[in-house]
């Protein structure tokens, strides 16, 4: 049976691909409070400047292609069990080939019902405008998990990573709970790998390669490949 790799992306993947995030100066983010755009408090005071937030991220997605990371994470599927776990709320794994992606924090070419949680709708990458409804006739919400909200699909992701044979972290801080504590459910004796160019917490048993995600990622699939 194929060993079972998970891997845990954060935005740092993406970034390589030219999406702006959180920390990025002068990008998409950088230009709204948080508090503005992804809360529900947000949502509910001013819904129309939400939806324009998030049709610009949708407008931006549209722009950029998965990176060499992305694309080797595919590649892996040829040989291992591969399921990913991403924050991201992007489409860029499926769109490299990755055919098993967990989104914790949803995912922004889907719409659901504002009221009715179970009405989740492909949308691509078209706009959501105020007065666009569901079938039950509520307003559509970006499919993304805001400040606040609970994260609904991190129980699917707990019961995947204790099955690991291999945990790989790219682009991500670990500093996002509950995403982070999803670390601590591999089992002890399981390598863990973190590729990441930036600072990320120390874990004694982790390899760390302090690169960035399109160098690091394919150098280290062609290892788990060539083995």
């Amino acid at each position: 049976m194929k060993d079972h790799v998970v891997v845990l992306t954060g935005a740092g993947i993406s970034a390589e691909s030219g999406l702006s995030t959180f920390r990025d100066a002068g990008g998409l983010w950088e230009r709204y409070r948080i508090e503005d755009v992804a809360t529900p408090e947000a949502f509910a005071r001013n819904p129309e400047l939400v939806l324009d937030f998030y049709n610009q991220r949708r407008r931006q997605l549209a722009d950029v292609e998965p990176n060499a990371a992305h694309r080797a994470l595919a590649e892996l599927e040829q040989t291992h069990r591969v399921t990913i776990i991403t924050q991201n709320v992007d489409d860029l794994h499926e769109r490299a080939g990755s055919t098993n992606v967990v989104h914790l924090h949803g995912e922004l070419t889907k719409v659901r019902s504002s009221e009715h949680l179970h009405l989740v709708y492909d949308r691509g990458y078209d706009e959501i405008r105020l007065g666009d409804t569901c079938e039950q006739g509520t307003q559509l919400r970006p499919h993304v998990v805001w400040f606040g909200e609970a994260v609904p699909m991190i129980e699917q992701a707990a019961e995947v990573v204790p099955l690991a044979d291999h945990l790989l972290i790219v682009g991500t801080s670990l500093q996002v709970y509950p995403a982070a504590g999803l670390v601590e459910l591999v089992d002890f004796d399981v390598p863990v790998t973190v590729i990441d160019p930036g600072e990320v917490p120390a874990m004694t048993r982790a390899k760390v390669f302090r690169e960035p995600a399109s160098v690091g990622v394919p150098r280290w699939v062609q290892d788990m490949i060539s083995r």
